[in-house]
C-alpha cells in the first residue's frame, strides 16, 4: 500500500487550486464585462432593453447555479454539442455572476442623488457623459465593497463545477481522500485553503466598507 505524506496531499491540492483560482478570475473578469452591459440595459430608457436584462438577471438568480452547470454540459451535449468541462465552468459561472454583478452595481448607481443626474444634464452632457463622468465614478466608490464581497461567492462557487468533472479544488480533495482515506485530513486541507483564499477578500471588504463609511460621515 502506497504511504501518503501530509506533502503529498497538500501538493496534489495546491496543484488543482491554481485551477480555482483561474477559473475564478475568468469568472469575475467575464462576468464584469457581461455585468456592466446589463446595467447599461437596466438603466436604458427603453423598455425593451430593461425588459431583456431583467429577464436574463432573474433566470441566473432564481435557477441554482448546479442546474445551470447541468445545463452547459450535459444538456448540450443532448444535441450533439461537446462542451469541455473547462469551457461548461467557465462560461457558466460569468453568466452567473454577471446577473448578481449588475444587480449590485444598478443599486449602487441608483443610490446617486437624482440631482447629479439633473446638474450634468443642465451642463448638456448626454446620457453616456453622464455615466462616465459624473455617475460612475461616485458609484464606482459604493461598488468597491460589495463587488469585492461577491468575488468570495465565486470562489466558493467554483466547488459546484466538481459535478460535471472539473478538476479543481474540492474536486482534488476527492480523488485525493480516494487514493489516501484520510478523509478528515484532506478536507480540512481543503478547507483551509478556501479559507486562505476567501478570507483576505471578506476583510478587505469590510475595511473598504468601514472607511467609506468614514468618508461618507466626515462629508
Amino acid at each position: 500500500m502506497i504511504e501518503f505524506t501530509l506533502w503529498d496531499i497538500l501538493r496534489n491540492l495546491l496543484l488543482a487550486t491554481r485551477w480555482t483560482i483561474l477559473l475564478s478570475l475568468v469568472s469575475f473578469v467575464g462576468g464584469g464585462a457581461v455585468g456592466l452591459g446589463l446595467l447599461f440595459l437596466r438603466i436604458s430608457k427603453r423598455k425593451s432593453f430593461k425588459v431583456l436584462a431583467k429577464y436574463y438577471i432573474e433566470l441566473f438568480q432564481g435557477t441554482p447555479l448546479l442546474m445551470q452547470l447541468f445545463i452547459a454540459f450535459f444538456g448540450l451535449g443532448l444535441f450533439g454539442i461537446d462542451v469541455p468541462a473547462w469551457l461548461a465552468a467557465g462560461l457558466t459561472l460569468t453568466l452567473w455572476s454577471a446577473a448578481f454583478l449588475a444587480e449590485i452595481w444598478r443599486g449602487c448607481v441608483e443610490s446617486i442623488a437624482r440631482s447629479q443626474w439633473e446638474a450634468s444634464a443642465s451642463l448638456g452632457m448626454g446620457r453616456l457623459q453622464q455615466m462616465r463622468y459624473v455617475i460612475l465614478p461616485q458609484a464606482l466608490r459604493v461598488a468597491i465593497p460589495p463587488t469585492v464581497g461577491f468575488s468570495v461567492q465565486i470562489i466558493k462557487g467554483t466547488a459546484l463545477t466538481s459535478i460535471i468533472g472539473f478538476v479543481e479544488l474540492s474536486k482534488a480533495g476527492t480523488v485525493v481522500t480516494n487514493a489516501t482515506f484520510q478523509p478528515f485530513t484532506v478536507y480540512g486541507l481543503v478547507a483551509l485553503i478556501y479559507f486562505a483564499l476567501c478570507w483576505p477578500l471578506s476583510k478587505s471588504s469590510q475595511i473598504l466598507e468601514r472607511k467609506l463609511n468614514v468618508a461618507h460621515r466626515n462629508h
